[in-house]
Parts: structure tokens; C-alpha cells; sequence
């Protein structure tokens, strides 16, 4: 396979302004990264410790195996919403390794609200779950978790997607053979108590975990009875007596520990493509790929620059280069793995369709796994677009992407508009792993395109008055505050619209990551066995 050459020049005054742009960019990402990834505010997160408890991330760095990632998801989600009171959606999930198995690890910060379930935090939760599901991995809750915050319960209880269906997920998953397992580090009450007590196996911690349906509060309200939260509920009391626990830890480090060694013994088994090869770094440094893309959406970049700082020793087979040409397609390895490319140089005519929806059938017959790398302002449009069936060849590519079942994945670039982040398999079209970069862009059509369609609607409205100019650029003041607002790469991350925003250079190493759990999971059905507490 050959690989890529480069036609970027690093030293050039292009490159040069590109990269300082996105310098700026990566601050911004950075400092809210640290806003997020802290928690609660510090008297809070001063009272927990003091509690003798660790901090939901220094939980998990004691959990995985040393010197393994954990490839945390939307740890911006909830961004800007709700005051900015709600870090992270105050749940950290992700993918990590612990005693050798991948594991989906999902974990309440009890620092942020109490732990309690907000709509983003029942989304996040939920999303955590799918990836376990899709992919066969085991759960392991880090509950410390009040339950639903009750000024939220309408968007948190009662739809099909709300905190209930985390427990029908979680129910489903042990009866395919995924284990469940809780470790209860604070107070668990009413729907928080479900996520242990419908879990596999469940450790408490003595001193400070508690399960109960109803705190002291509800229990005197409701029957008139005095009790305290240790006597009603806690860890002593469910290991001992009510049977809820199945193991009493003394403290945090000895309940992980003994969590690492449930998950050591788990006897599940993942599978290792048998044409995995050696990973091989990139002939140009992903550093550079802040000076490929340009801030200014109207200056074009050649998608192969990005793959080429990508994949190993950047070599790449593409695929029709000749023939579609606002469509690069083509086949490659990430960290040894294989994958098959499709990548934006334009708007996808009828002919890039073709290609795409040839590719991807390909790809799915060989059992490659696809990436799309967004750029991409839609299908073309006009009178010679239409007559050449357009419609009918842009669905042939979303058709056969959307029945492809090879592992999928995304990375929006750029932007990601209209129907073209339908054919790039966008969010709705349930890639297996949703990444963005700080330069992206999630709308139905850019915001020039969109004030243009509403002044020429107000234009041309049947029997109205003609529009003023100060009407017309009202109109077109809101439109553009709206797709600013709603295009920004943090409003659709702080909705969970994607897995997280990432920098540039660390996307080759995440695509690794997410390939080795993608393809690793087993051939064989999974064992429909489920595990009732008595």
C-alpha cells in the first residue's frame, strides 16, 4: 500500500495562522475541560473528603490497571446548562481496563448536586450503557447517586428513555451474559437504590453506603416512623441482614479492590482480529493537524491530509480517486487495526454518492470497519442536481450505510449539514463512537444559507406587506444568533449529540481505542442466563 504524500507546508504562513487559530481553540477546550472534569464546587468537594471518601476520578485511576487509558465519554455534557451547576452532568462514564478485561465503568459525582440524575445525566448514563450492550462489555457502577432531581422529574421519570430505562437496560445486559456490578460508596435512595439492587453483585462501603427505597424523611412522612440512615439502610445492616450486599468493605480502596478482583474473575473472553497488525505512527506528525484545517470554513483543505496523519505509516488504497472526487475513499490501519475511509472534499454530487454507497457495501462484504471524517455542507443541489438523480443516488449512500453492520465511527471535522451528516452517519444514524473537534459544526444548513431562506420566505410571503429593511435584518439578526448558538461545538456536546469533543492530535490514538473495543467483541451469541438476588 502506498503511502500519502503531503503538499502542507508547516513553515508557511498558512499553516502558521491556522495553527494559532486553533491554539485558541484548544485553550478554550482545555480550560473547560478543568471546569468539568472538577466537580462540584470546593466546600463540597472539601465536605466528601472529609467524609473519608475519594473523588469520583480518583476512584477510577485507583480502579484501572496501571498505566492502561480510560477513554472517558462527553465529559463536557451539560455544559453552560443549568447555571453551570452541573459538571460533567455529575456522571463520569467511559471504557477502561480493569484486571485485564475492558469494562464500561459508570460512576456518579456525588459532589455535583448529590449524585442526582438530571435529563443530560439519565442520557449519559444511557449512552454509557448502549456502548457496554453493542459491544458486550460488563458494567461496573460507582454509585453514589440521590436519585432523580425532583425539579427535573418530568424530563427525567416518565418517557421510555427516562431514568427507567437505565434499569431496563441494566436487567437486559445480565440476562445476555454482561455482568452487573455495584460498588456503593454514599446514599442511594428510592431510584438510585435500584441500580445495585438490580445489579449482579454489589459491594458496600461500612460507614458511608446506604440503599434505601425511602430516606428517614420519606419513612416518617410515610408510616411515622423514627430511624436513622444507618440503622434503615445501611452497608452493615444489607450485608448482614437484608442480603442486598454481598460483600462489606471497610473502606474505599479495599471496596475497588475487591471490585478488581469480581471483574479478574468474570471468565469472558474477547476476540483478536486475526489480521491485526503492528501499529505503525504516521509519516507526518499529528501535531499538524491544527495547520491543515483552516478557520474559514470557505478555504478548502484536502481530506487526505487529514487521513495521512492518521493512519499507520500513512499508507492509504484508495479507492476510485479518479471518478467522485468530493468523496475520498479508501482503505487503511489505525494502531494496526483495519478500517475503511470516507472522508468530504465538497458537496457530495451524484457520482461521490455512488462511490460512497459502492465503498461502504465493500467494506461491509470484507467485514472492514468504517470511519467518516465530516466536512460536509449536503448533497448538491440545483436543476442539472435533480435531473441527474441526485435523490435517488443520495439515498442509495444512506441506505447502505444505514444497513451496513460493521462497526461505525464518526469524527465531525468541520461542519456537518443537512442531509450530509445524514450520509456521513451522523448521530441519528447510531455510529458505534461520535467524535467532534473544537472546529464543529452540527446543523441543518449553514447560517448564511439559513437567513437567506428566511429573508427570501419573508420576501416572497403571499399577501403580506413588503418587508422592510429593518424587518428583513431583524430577521436575519435572530437567524444568525440562533445557528451560532445551536451550532456551537459545545452546545451539541453539553446535549450529548456526540461522545465528546477531542483535540486533533489525540484522534488517531482514541480511534485506536475505540477499534480495539469494536472489534474485539465475541463471534458467538451471548449466554442469556440472568442473575436473580434472592
Amino acid at each position: 500500500m502506498a503511502p500519502l504524500t503531503s503538499r502542507v507546508d508547516p513553515r508557511s504562513d498558512a499553516f502558521r495562522t491556522n495553527a494559532a487559530g486553533y491554539d485558541a481553540l484548544l485553550a478554550r477546550l482545555r480550560e473547560r475541560m478543568a471546569t468539568a472534569i472538577r466537580g462540584g464546587p470546593d466546600h463540597l468537594r472539601d465536605r466528601h473528603e472529609a467524609r473519608g471518601k475519594l473523588l469520583v476520578r480518583d476512584r477510577i485511576d485507583r480502579l484501572i490497571d496501571p498505566d492502561t487509558p480510560f477513554l472517558e465519554l462527553s465529559p463536557l455534557a451539560a455544559w453552560g446548562l443549568y447555571g453551570g451547576d452541573v459538571n460533567s452532568a455529575g456522571i463520569v462514564t467511559g471504557i477502561a481496563t480493569v484486571a485485564g478485561q475492558p469494562i464500561v465503568i459508570i460512576a456518579n459525582d456525588a459532589t455535583v448536586k448529590g449524585g442526582s440524575f438530571f435529563h443530560e445525566t439519565v442520557k449519559k448514563h444511557i449512552r454509557a450503557q448502549e456502548i457496554a450492550e453493542q459491544n458486550r462489555l460488563p458494567c461496573l457502577y460507582l454509585v453514589d447517586c440521590g436519585g432523580a432531581y425532583l425539579p427535573e422529574q418530568d424530563r427525567v421519570f416518565p418517557d421510555r428513555d427516562h431514568f427507567g430505562n437505565t434499569f431496563h437496560r441494566q436487567c437486559r445486559m445480565s440476562a445476555m451474559g454482561l455482568p452487573q456490578i455495584s460498588v456503593v460508596f454514599g446514599g442511594c435512595t428510592a431510584g438510585g437504590a435500584y441500580i445495585p439492587a438490580l445489579s449482579d453483585q454489589v459491594i458496600m462501603v461500612d460507614g458511608n453506603a446506604r440503599i434505601h427505597l425511602g430516606g428517614p424523611s420519606i419513612v416518617k412522612v410515610a408510616i411515622d416512623e423514627e430511624v436513622d440512615g444507618e440503622t434503615l439502610g445501611g452497608a452493615a445492616m444489607h450485608t448482614r441482614v437484608s442480603g442486598v450486599s454481598d460483600h462489606l468493605a471497610a473502606d474505599e480502596p479495599q471496596a475497588l479492590a475487591l471490585a478488581r478482583d469480581i471483574v479478574g474473575e468474570l471468565n469472558l473472553h474477547r476476540t483478536q482480529p486475526a489480521n491485526r497488525r503492528a501499529s505503525r505512527p504516521p509519516l507526518f506528525d499529528p501535531d499538524e493537524l491544527t495547520g491543515v484545517v483552516s478557520q474559514d470554513r470557505r478555504q478548502p483543505y484536502d481530506v487526505r491530509e487529514i487521513v495521512a496523519r492518521l493512519v499507520d505509516a500513512s499508507e492509504f488504497q484508495e479507492f476510485k480517486p479518479e471518478w467522485g472526487e468530493t468523496l475520498v475513499c479508501g482503505t487503511a490501519r489505525i494502531h494496526g487495526y483495519p478500517v475503511g475511509i470516507l472522508g468530504n472534499n465538497g458537496p457530495l454530487f451524484s457520482t461521490a454518492s455512488l462511490k460512497g454507497a459502492h465503498f461502504v457495501t465493500l467494506c461491509e462484504q470484507r467485514g472492514i470497519p468504517l470511519l467518516f471524517l465530516h466536512n460536509i455542507t449536503g448533497f448538491m443541489v440545483g436543476t442539472e442536481a435533480e435531473r441527474g438523480g441526485i435523490a435517488k443516488h443520495s439515498a442509495k449512500m444512506v441506505y447502505a450505510m444505514a444497513t451496513t453492520t460493521v462497526p461505525k465511527l464518526s469524527v465531525i471535522v468541520g461542519g456537518s449539514y443537512g442531509a450530509g451528516n445524514y450520509g456521513m452517519c451522523g448521530r441519528g444514524f447510531r455510529p458505534h463512537f461520535l467524535f467532534a473537534w473544537p472546529t464543529a459544526e452540527v446543523a441543518t444548513m449553514s447560517a448564511d444559507i439559513a437567513s437567506n431562506v428566511m429573508l427570501e420566505l419573508r420576501r416572497t410571503r403571499h399577501g403580506a406587506a413588503p418587508a422592510t429593511d429593518a424587518e428583513l435584518a431583524a430577521i436575519e439578526g435572530k437567524v444568525r444568533a440562533q445557528y451560532a448558538e445551536q451550532s456551537d461545538p459545545y452546545y451539541a456536546t453539553a446535549r450529548l449529540w456526540d461522545d465528546g469533543i477531542i483535540e486533533p492530535a489525540q484522534t488517531r490514538d482514541v480511534l485506536g481505542l475505540c477499534l480495539e473495543i469494536v472489534c474485539g467483541v465475541p463471534a458467538e451469541p451471548p449466554r442469556r442466563t440472568p442473575v436473580f438476588r434472592m
